[in-house]
């Protein structure tokens, strides 16, 4: 099984908007080394990190950097909009990556599926012919039966699912239906564990994230599900991590809980 950490592993080290910025905001030179530094194999560089604003030297030098560190580099970005996606194309070639995710999420809460697909069509055999997966991402804007219809209809090996284990709780769809729903296009996995607790007023519940490994994910049920359906996405940590009061200690730590989420994930490498 293939490992990796991405930038949404660090939300709060790239910069969050309406927050303080990090003194020393986390680059896509870093995420390569943290990779490497937890002995994992991949880097997903997403939209909190946008490779397409890198300069033709930037990009060279991240390319060759991941090379000379044995990391494999991923992409993330948002859209579906078919120019959009063929410059993702062009920099995963470029940067010899495999796979490139995006969400369908518009600002206004209401993406045309139908224009999507139409898009995701117009580059799915360019895609194919590159030897890179495009991969969509369940988001709570879409319910995941959606999301199936639509990879179902497109028909297209290079097109998949990037399956996110907590997103989908915003449509109401827990980790075990969000498997059954999407497993069989699986290309990508996104392991992002949490916990349910009552607000203090006994009133209600907030979704928080934990260290992997450490909350109510199945994670080994995921893991194994997938396999029993013929899946092996390569796996990636990322974090949802609660404010405490700075940015230089919920900086702190994110990186403790990357340490963590990654040494239990290398029980499954």
């Amino acid at each position: 099984m293939r490992l990796g950490i991405g930038s949404w592993t660090y939300g709060w080290a790239t910069g969050v908007n309406g927050y303080p910025p990090p003194a020393r905001p986390l680059t896509a030179m870093d995420l390569i080394d943290r990779a490497h530094t937890y002995g994992l194999d991949i880097a997903q560089i997403a939209d909190n990190l946008p490779v397409h604003e890198l300069s033709p030297t930037e990009l060279a030098r991240l390319r060759d950097h991941a090379t000379g560190s044995e990391i494999s580099i991923e992409l993330g970005t948002v859209g579906f909009e078919r120019e959009h996606l063929q410059q993702y194309l062009n920099l995963a070639v470029f940067l010899g990556a495999r796979l490139v995710r995006t969400l369908l999420r518009t600002p206004d809460g209401k993406p045309d599926l139908t224009l999507a697909e139409k898009c995701i069509r117009s580059v799915a055999d360019e895609f194919r012919s590159a030897g890179v997966v495009l991969v969509i991402e369940n988001y709570e804007q879409q319910s995941c039966a959606e999301l199936a219809s639509l990879v179902e209809r497109i028909g297209n090996p290079c097109v998949g699912i990037c399956l996110d284990t907590v997103n989908s709780l915003g449509a109401l769809e827990v980790p075990r239906q969000v498997v059954a729903t999407l497993g069989p296009y699986v290309q990508n996995l996104h392991i992002k564990d949490f916990t349910i607790r009552r607000l203090p007023s006994k009133m209600g519940y907030e979704v928080v994230g934990c260290p992997a490994g450490e909350g109510k994910l199945e994670i080994e049920w995921v893991l194994s599900e997938l396999g029993r359906q013929g899946r092996n996405p390569s796996v990636i940590l990322e974090q949802w991590i609660p404010w405490v009061g700075s940015i230089e200690s919920t900086v702190a730590l994110e990186e403790e809980w990357a340490a963590r989420g990654a040494r239990f994930l290398q029980r499954y490498h």
